[in-house]
């Protein structure tokens, strides 16, 4: 399942790694935007296969970051 962006920004923080598992609801980036910072959540349970984006870079609204594998 992908995990996207819901706005524009900087990403500020990764709090997970691959193979990290996440529950529905964790934190698994925070983007910088606009001067607020907004805590993207897993949208499922499951494993972190992928992490799209790094800390520091630009990202779109509706970008892709990051792929849990659900269980």
């Amino acid at each position: 399942m992908g995990v996207d962006s819901p706005v524009p920004g900087n990403v500020w923080q990764l709090p997970v790694n691959v193979g990290d598992h996440v529950t529905v609801g964790d934190t698994v980036a925070i983007i910088e935007s606009m001067k607020t910072e907004m805590k993207i959540s897993s949208p499922a349970t499951g494993v972190v296969t992928e992490i799209l984006c790094r800390k520091g870079r630009e990202v779109r609204g509706g970008e892709r970051i990051m792929v849990v594998r659900t269980s």
